[in-house]
């Protein structure tokens, strides 16, 4: 396989349809190795668009997912990022190349330990990994520029919502299918919310997804 021919039609086919323009964001699908982040037995799918199977409860999103959410966070050099649901680090390689520094909370041990293998062989030193149940949130390091789900949630937690800085932006895959719809949350005052679906979509759950805490707007 031509790898650099693959991520280009990757780019040109897939992404760019999807309207994302945005040229940093397209300079980094270059820069950011996917084949590297993906298991060994489906490299030669690296650039498909498919999700990528991690363990039997996790996937990698297509890229062009990974790509469309890390448009609509618009990105500061400065943000402060929480991703909940490390997988293979990808994701968190994309958001730390974007951003300032990225938390990154997975539940499973070793997905965070082939995640953390991954991201140093990438040379990405701005993001931590911590072994957790995202959905709980992560108080010390509050409050984000931008918080990323990986996979899906019936409900946004309040958790997460109330972690967000102001003028933060949050981006989840929200729903319980068949089908779900991606949306972009903005606080835009303390305890105050806007929510935009971007598109209808499906994706697997986040591990210990529960319905207990949500919010309603």
């Amino acid at each position: 396989m031509n790898i650099e021919k693959a991520r280009f039609n990757m780019v040109e086919q897939q992404i760019r349809p999807w309207n994302v323009l945005d040229p940093d964001v397209l300079d980094l699908l270059f820069e950011v190795r996917r084949e590297e982040f993906v298991p060994q037995n489906y490299r030669s799918l690296a650039f498909a668009d498919i999700e990528i199977p991690l363990t039997p409860k996790a996937v990698m999103m297509p890229p062009r997912m990974e790509a469309r959410m890390l448009q609509e966070l618009e990105l500061a050099p400065d943000a402060r990022i929480l991703e909940i649901g490390t997988g293979s680090g990808y994701m968190t390689a994309l958001l730390a190349s974007q951003g300032a520094q990225v938390t990154s909370l997975e539940i499973d041990p070793a997905l965070k330990d082939q995640a953390q293998a991954n991201l140093d062989e990438a040379g990405i030193e701005n993001a931590t990994l911590l072994l957790g149940d995202g959905l709980k949130g992560h108080e010390s390091g509050e409050p984000y520029d931008a918080i990323v789900l990986t996979g899906s949630v019936p409900v946004i937690p309040d958790v997460l919502l109330h972690q967000l800085a102001l003028g933060g932006r949050l981006m989840a895959v929200v729903g319980t299918g068949p089908v779900m719809e991606m949306v972009r949350v903005h606080c835009t005052g303390p305890g105050s919310y806007s929510r935009e679906t971007l598109f209808e979509t499906w994706v697997p759950p986040l591990e210990n997804v529960t319905r207990s805490s949500h919010f309603e707007f």
